[in-house]
């Protein structure tokens, strides 16, 4: 009876197709492993694991994020930063995860973003599988492209489990990418973002 429950999806009644492929496929991951499937443990993981990258991967199914602008009356001319975002991803090289924090730092022109339209264009980008460089280059282009702003500069820092759980076997090692441009290429204003970075936390 508890597996038929975990066969019910909670929003719709049914698993739909493609959740329902990704089960079929996990499950013969299982099946290939030698696990055993009556394990009680066991009983409904293809189905987890599906829900879950459906949730994981939901970047790939929704729309880039609309970032509303407002109009800067004000004239505000200096550095605008939103600063340790959290976000999750997963390597698209090994499907293991990567974590850390995002920076974003943006000099307006004639308009200004709502704030925390930059933390969800963070969270967009992170639910796929994902490569950290070309993650801090998505971040930056929609910022370019749909603000126009004066300048801005993106910097992920992030711990990498296919660097900590296989392979080198190395915890704790942060891995951090930038990418910038405009006003931000002018050494002054980019080491101004820089120096408002936190400093990073111990391992």
């Amino acid at each position: 009876m508890a597996i038929h429950r975990l066969e019910l999806d909670d929003e719709s009644g049914r698993l739909d197709a493609k959740t329902r492929r990704v089960a079929d496929a996990f499950r013969k991951v299982l099946e290939a492993l030698d696990l055993d499937l009556d394990d009680p443990n066991l009983a409904g993981t293809h189905l987890r694991v599906a829900r879950s990258y459906r949730e994981l991967f939901a970047g790939l199914m929704t729309e880039e994020p609309r970032l509303r602008t407002f109009p800067n009356r004000e004239g505000y001319s200096e550095m605008v930063t939103v600063l340790d975002v959290p976000f999750y991803s997963l390597c698209a090289h090994h499907f293991l995860p990567f974590f850390g924090s995002a920076h974003v730092g943006y000099i307006p022109r004639e308009r200004i973003v709502g704030l925390s339209k930059l933390a969800r264009t963070v969270e967009h980008y992170a639910r796929r599988p994902q490569i950290q460089e070309r993650m801090t280059e998505q971040i930056l282009a929609l910022l370019r492209d749909r603000l126009t702003p004066a300048g801005a500069m993106v910097v992920l820092q992030a711990r990498h489990l296919c660097v900590e759980m296989r392979g080198v076997s190395k915890p704790g090692v942060v891995t951090t990418t930038s990418a910038l441009f405009g006003a931000f290429e002018d050494d002054k204003v980019r080491q101004e973002f820089l120096s408002l970075l936190p400093a990073q936390k111990p391992a």
